[in-house]
């Protein structure tokens, strides 16, 4: 039997999903899943333990496989019943669980391979990856479900190893080094500060935080009793015509409908954009896009708002301008936004939230430096990601698409925007396994 063999590197979500969707269609394939932390199946946002954190979509959408919208909350009644009620959001933990299973009911058409890949290799016959320890590897294709990369440290103001900044909130055993009572500053006002905030709620901390960002906004929670939504395609064929069109059905039906019903069209609205309204967007869009696209949990929603009720947490905007270490803690310079007049306070922890590096071209991964230096990829005109052709399949630094080498999840976010969730990367698993097996 001549086998097919696709080599992913990188089993969080993407990877797990793709390896899963290649083995689920070809008895005839050889999956590589290769994974440098030797966890597979969960990543970043599924290999929490902290239980208050809680997916962002209800469970009944978050089914891993386009074709069967019901499997997430059927695995669930199997072997979570708790957390069963499809208009529920149950904890993220639990969903890497499903992943998990998903990854082993796979069996051995998938092979886990803990390596870091430090290079890939386009050929006529394929690709040839290297991993760190010298171990070379050869695959008919090759897909990149690299995730989201670290975050961006640029907030840092220069303190480096200091041992009271988190430059990455994830790093094993950081937060738990923040005591009781210890007053923290929180860098970024995102998903990634809720998920800091929540998990040292859960720890025991009881002391307040201050949340600062450059425009000071919240993501907003679900509405809890929102019904299912009706898609409904937009007038205009232009991204920015999308925006303003989204904006006057706001006033009609509320911010959070008219959101959910052009869901279905905004990678075909973004892929249909020129540069220029693109990066409109990003200027001038983005921030407000985000805090309501990117939702939490109706719960999650609550207890931040309970804690700022508190005054246990502030949501200023502003921007720092001096960072001093001083006893047990860090002098902070910041200066609200639209205001002359800086204020000083004192911190015993700052937590870098600001979620991941948004412009790849600064990334330190060494894959991808690597293929930066080998012209084996580039990055696209915004810095989103990768630049990559509309089939997923890799541009080199002239712009032309590998046969063999594909991106998928958040890399791909140049072509198409909306591809950091579950519904979206779902289906763009689907098609990439349909075209290296076809």
């Amino acid at each position: 039997m001549s086998y097919r063999t696709i080599a992913v590197v990188g089993a969080g979500f993407s990877g797990s999903l793709l390896a899963a969707q290649i083995a689920r269609r070809s008895a005839k394939a050889r999956v590589l899943l290769i994974e440098r932390s030797g966890v597979f199946g969960r990543g970043l946002a599924y290999g929490t333990t902290c239980p208050a954190h809680l997916l962002n979509v209800r469970s009944g959408r978050m089914s891993a496989f386009p074709d069967d919208p019901g499997h997430f909350v059927d695995w669930l009644k199997a072997n979570r019943p708790e957390f069963a009620d499809p208009q529920g959001f149950a904890p993220r933990m639990i969903y890497g669980d499903y992943v998990q299973a998903i990854l082993a009911a796979a069996g051995d058409g998938v092979e886990r391979i803990t390596g870091e890949v430090v290079r890939v290799e386009p050929t006529t016959a394929g690709v040839s990856l290297l991993l760190a320890d010298g171990t070379a590897l050869e695959a008919d294709y090759a897909v990149l479900a690299i995730g989201n990369p670290p975050p961006d440290d640029a907030g840092g103001k220069g303190l480096g190893d200091s041992e009271r900044y988190f430059a990455d909130p994830w790093a094993p055993g950081q937060l738990d080094r923040v005591g009781e009572r210890d007053d923290v500053l929180l860098l970024g006002a995102g998903l990634t500060m809720i998920d800091v905030v929540l998990a040292l709620v859960e720890q025991g901390w009881k002391g307040r935080a201050l949340a600062l960002s450059r425009r000071g906004l919240l993501p907003r929670p679900h509405d809890p009793v929102q019904a299912v939504t009706v898609a409904r395609q937009p007038e205009a064929s232009d991204l920015l015509g999308m925006m303003r069109e989204v904006r006057t059905r706001m006033r009609e039906v509320g911010w959070a409908e008219a959101m959910d019903e052009i869901r279905p069209f905004n990678q075909l609205a973004w892929r249909s954009a020129t540069e220029a309204e693109r990066g409109r967007f990003l200027r001038h869009l983005r921030p407000w896009w985000d805090v309501h696209r990117h939702r939490t949990a109706s719960e999650v929603g609550q207890r931040i708002s309970d804690l700022v009720d508190k005054a246990r947490l502030r949501v200023a905007a502003g921007r720092i301008l001096m960072v001093e270490p001083v006893d047990d803690g860090l002098m902070i310079e910041w200066r609200p936004r639209g205001e002359a007049r800086a204020r000083n306070e004192t911190f015993g922890w700052m937590v870098n939230c600001t979620g991941p590096l948004s412009d790849l071209a600064r990334s330190k991964d060494r894959l991808l430096s690597a293929m930066f230096e080998d012209g084996v990829a580039r990055v696209d005109g915004a810095s989103l990601g990768l630049d990559v052709e509309p089939d997923c399949r890799v541009q080199d630094r002239d712009g032309d698409p590998h046969s063999r080498l594909f991106a998928m999840g958040p890399p791909t976010k140049s072509a198409f925007w909306e591809v950091v969730a579950v519904p979206e990367i779902r289906v763009q698993a689907k098609e990439i396994a349909e075209r290296v097996l076809d």
